[in-house]
């Protein structure tokens, strides 16, 4: 399998692992190169994805396990993937170089104690500036992390716009960046003012109770309808003493309205279908699927970014 014979106007995408036979993954763009969840089928260890694309975007693969691996997608390109079901570290990813590079420095990370994986990190991107992995790599592991770096992070933005002055996603995380100075760890919400699903008023007074939460998902993204399962239980349990609020990021409010009837949640949910262009995004910071702020009872941020087990061990300290 090699990289080429892809029409201009497509990207495909397919690859063979052992130790599965059959099954499903699940692909998604977090920067917007395609609407929605799709699904790719597994057949003796084979699948294969065609998407139409006139540009590059980060497409994100979801495996059964849940686990997730971005791939680099370019206008008439292909990329194969192979490996081991049961050692998805060591896959390899080829087809483009930001695929490759993606991979080796993958490999790299892997045999790296926690504590170097950001120096690390830091290098690529200063060695990388003009890779679209540069920019995921300065999210997840500087923006998203359960410790975050904003100073970092900013130092980085800027490094990579003296190069790339007019690349959108930069001056997007720009912005973002100065949002979460606002409200980033021991800082207090901002407040704020939206409309929910069902046309009622929601700011910062809805999130007065001992432990209160924000949170993005979208009906595409299985990692976050199963965190708003998570929360609904927890919301069971301590009833008045959890306070949340959704931020749903479906382009079809619809969509998010019937979902939200399906599974019976309760609390207010934001869905305007401007989907990474919400202003409560940029108000908060987030810019992931899902994505959460912590907050206790005075409103001050205590924790961002946590994962579905995290999130729910940090609530039930806080609330003993």
């Amino acid at each position: 399998m090699v990289a080429c014979g892809t029409e201009s106007g497509k990207f495909r995408l397919e690859g063979r692992l052992r130790n599965i036979n059959q099954g499903e993954f699940w692909i998604y763009s977090p920067d917007g190169g395609m609407i929605g969840i799709d699904t790719i089928p597994v057949r003796d260890g084979r699948f294969s994805y065609e998407l139409e694309l006139y540009d590059h975007a980060t497409l994100m693969l979801v495996f059964p396990n849940y686990s997730e691996q971005p791939i680099f997608a370019e206008s008439g390109q292909k990329v194969t993937i192979k490996g081991d079901a049961t050692h998805m570290k060591e896959m390899i990813i080829e087809g483009t170089t930001a695929n490759e590079d993606m991979t080796m420095l993958r490999m790299e990370l892997n045999d790296l104690t926690p504590p170097d994986i950001p120096d690390a990190v830091e290098k690529f991107i200063k060695d990388n500036r003009d890779s679209p992995v540069s920019i995921y790599l300065l999210q997840r592991y500087f923006v998203q992390s359960a410790e975050p770096n904003y100073r970092r992070a900013r130092l980085l933005v800027e490094m990579l716009l003296e190069q790339n002055p007019e690349n959108g996603q930069l001056l997007k995380l720009k912005k973002q960046l100065k949002a979460l100075e606002n409200c980033g760890l021991k800082a207090k919400l901002p407040k704020f003012s939206a409309v929910d699903i069902d046309g009622k008023r929601v700011t910062e007074k809805s999130l007065k109770a001992q432990v209160n939460v924000i949170t993005t998902w979208a009906t595409w993204s299985f990692t976050s309808t199963s965190l708003q399962q998570r929360l609904k239980q927890l919301k069971k349990e301590y009833s008045d003493q959890l306070a949340v609020v959704s931020i749903c990021l479906d382009a079809q409010p619809d969509i998010c309205r019937r979902s939200i009837a399906r599974d019976s949640l309760k609390w207010q949910t934001v869905c305007d279908g401007k989907m990474w262009e919400t202003p409560l995004l940029r108000k908060f910071g987030m810019g992931d699927v899902p994505d959460n702020v912590l907050l206790d009872s005075k409103g001050t941020v205590v924790a961002r970014n946590l994962s579905s087990k995290q999130l729910e061990e940090r609530i039930r300290r806080m609330l003993k």
